[in-house]
């Protein structure tokens, strides 16, 4: 007799895999996990829409997101791409005030949310959940911090550099990759460039030999080499 194979532990409907949540014990974990409520959003669709009134917070079980924010002119500015793992709108929910930006499913995305109260009362009931999230907001000063800095001091294609650097991940062997390869329009939109700037810098890192696409991913041949060219330019 055949057994069903088990379900991937990414779809369980568990917060064992959240950051923020997995520092708590079983019990206390179940206990806002009973809290919740729990939904599979389809690519594409929001979850978040800036200035909306919305205060419950979202966790990304499986699947991914972008964060972004639409000019007047509807041009995209991307800030952010998160997967398994990650909260959003927890700022709405510390102090009350409309969404800062929008979020929008990149693929089917299984999301377990809390309203805002719910949220406070799990943070504010354990220790571990409350240094979690002050690390998660530093995490997200930095990183506001480095974009800032490199919007105001480094040129289009060394943007372009510098969030290449920030997307690649070191895997097995030490290969340093990114997957998916970013699309020349989303990544256009991460650095607040055009879509041709992207192709024009692959293409010159790709003769250079630094960056090669296989398949799927796109591997960092010379990532110290990438890194000490926007260093170069910092300095200049």
């Amino acid at each position: 007799m055949k057994t069903k194979p088990a379900k991937p532990a990414a779809t369980e409907r568990t917060l064992a895999a959240i950051a923020l949540f997995a520092p708590l014990g079983e019990t206390a974990r179940k206990a806002v996990e009973s809290r919740c409520r729990w939904q599979t959003i389809a690519a594409g669709r929001p979850i978040i829409d800036r200035d909306s009134d919305d205060t419950d917070v979202y966790f990304l079980v499986s699947g991914r997101a972008r964060v972004v924010i639409y000019s007047e002119t509807g041009r995209e500015v991307s800030f952010d791409e998160i997967g398994p793992g990650t909260c959003v709108g927890e700022l709405a929910a510390i102090d009350g005030a409309p969404r800062s930006a929008s979020v929008v499913a990149l693929e089917p995305t299984l999301l377990a949310s809390l309203p805002r109260q719910a949220f406070l009362d799990a943070v504010l009931a354990n220790a571990p959940a409350q240094l979690g999230l002050l690390k998660h907001l530093a995490q997200m000063v930095r990183q506001a911090t480095s974009r800032i800095v490199e919007l105001s001091t480094l040129g289009a294609h060394n943007r372009v550099y510098a969030e290449i650097l920030r997307l690649a991940k070191t895997g097995a062997g030490g290969r340093t990759t990114i997957r998916p390869i970013p699309a020349h329009g989303d990544l256009a939109a991460r650095v607040s460039t055009t879509r041709e700037t992207v192709a024009r810098v692959f293409s010159d890192l790709a003769k250079k030999k630094i960056v090669v696409r296989e398949k799927d991913q796109l591997v960092v041949l010379a990532p110290q080499d990438l890194s000490e060219m926007v260093k170069d330019f910092r300095q200049a």
